[in-house]
């Protein structure tokens, strides 16, 4: 009774307040998304909305079984739970179901089940648990390629499903390993490389070259002219370059044609609003036409007469904007930003290393996540298919943000049981 007492006493009421907000709103809104005169209760088991009903108790019912299991569990398994997963993303691509060109799907009768989404949680636990141990020190360049690693191969296997989206989101864990020593220059390289990427792509490649020609004249002039320094900067130029001129080939050979498509739309190079840019284009009709307070509920036009695909799922945020307009989309926005707050004190006022760095994994996946889609729906990022957490139809993705969640509810409940 006492274990049971404490359990309730010591969670964090404030994380599963907003958990349970953004669910119900999620809810609500995928009713709206797809709602049927035919079938308007919104407890109608044959439709989407009746469905995430049903995702929702079972959600409930592992929270509740994450909360009774011992910390130590997910600390001590941790390597376990992440190859387990290895394995499933090995098995879904000679097993799984290709569902809108991804191979990523294990298919039992009418029931599906997505291995990537529960993998983000398990690969988390794994970098916690390897982070935590004795002497890893991120400034140096074993235990951050070892790190790397262990991100680099669940994030492999899921591109070889043909789902970049997911493949993506690791990238987030960045800046975990960055909170934990990693050196800043790391994730400079990265977001230069990110940056010289679509430069290479929108801009002449001689233009980017003269142009990193005269940045480094620029540092030689300013910088103590030492062999080692000059040389140093010659590096950078050649690199750099090397790497502008990889773009093209990089672009064409190793994504995918209706990526390319979709990145050349978002940067103004074509123009493709009835193919790939369509879901974009009708988001933004919708999401506008919302104005400040929006239609009304059940009274979006796009949403009632199904402009925009996949609005239930990956485009959920227009259904909001349109319905809702600027004032409900900016309460869904809040709450979100109101959690990764949260979830940021949590993970700081932890004893031990293995919970700081997991609530770190947990506030990164989120907010790529939500950046992400929400960017997404306003054009401002290419589509590459990742839900909105807790708010997207799907039981999987619902499923996998429950767990990763309310681990890190029940990593902080235990936090004063850490020596």
């Amino acid at each position: 009774m006492n274990s049971r007492n404490n359990i309730i006493r010591n969670i964090d009421w404030w994380l599963v307040f907003l958990y349970v907000t953004l669910v119900l709103l999620g809810w609500i809104n995928i009713y709206a998304a797809i709602y049927d005169e035919d079938h308007s209760s919104i407890f109608d088991m044959s439709q989407s909305y009746g469905k995430q009903l049903l995702w929702i108790a079972t959600s409930i019912v592992l929270a509740l079984v994450v909360l009774i299991t011992d910390a130590k569990f997910f600390f001590n398994f941790s390597f376990f739970i992440y190859l387990l997963l290895l394995v499933l993303l090995i098995a879904v691509l000679v097993f799984g179901k290709e569902i809108a060109g991804s191979r990523s799907w294990f298919q039992f009768g009418s029931f599906s089940i997505q291995p990537s989404e529960f993998a983000k949680f398990a690969t988390n636990l794994a970098l916690a648990k390897y982070l935590s141990g004795l002497n890893i020190n991120l400034k140096k360049i074993k235990p951050l390629l070892r790190a790397f690693l262990i991100l680099a191969i669940p994030a492999g296997l899921i591109f070889l499903q043909n789902d970049t989206g997911s493949a993506l989101v690791y990238f987030a864990f960045i800046f975990v390993l960055y909170r934990e020593g990693m050196t800043g220059s790391i994730l400079i390289i990265v977001l230069v490389t990110v940056f010289l990427f679509l430069l290479a792509l929108l801009v002449e490649k001689l233009v980017v070259i003269v142009g990193l020609t005269l940045l480094a004249t620029i540092l030689i002039l300013l910088i103590q002219r030492t062999f080692k320094n000059i040389a140093v900067v010659a590096g950078f130029l050649l690199v750099t370059s090397g790497f502008v001129y990889s773009v093209d080939y990089a672009f064409q050979n190793v994504l995918e044609p209706h990526h390319r498509t979709r990145i050349n739309v978002l940067l103004g190079k074509e123009s493709d609003i009835h193919g790939a840019g369509y879901n974009v284009h009708q988001s933004l009709i919708a999401i506008g036409s919302g104005g400040v307070s929006g239609k009304g509920f059940l009274q979006g036009t796009q949403t009632k007469f199904n402009f925009v695909p996949e609005q239930s799922t990956d485009f959920i945020f227009c259904t909001v904007g349109e319905e809702w307009g600027f004032l409900g989309s900016s309460v869904v926005v809040i709450l979100f930003i109101l959690l990764l707050w949260r979830l940021i004190i949590l993970a700081e006022r932890q004893r031990s290393i293995f919970s700081r760095v997991y609530g770190y994994g947990v506030a990164s996946i989120i907010f790529f996540h939500f950046a992400v889609n929400i960017a997404m729906t306003l054009g401002l990022f290419p589509v590459i298919g990742i839900p909105l957490p807790f708010f997207s139809y799907g039981g999987s993705s619902l499923w996998a943000f429950t767990i990763l969640l309310f681990i890190m509810i029940k990593l902080d409940s235990d936090k004063l049981n850490v020596l």
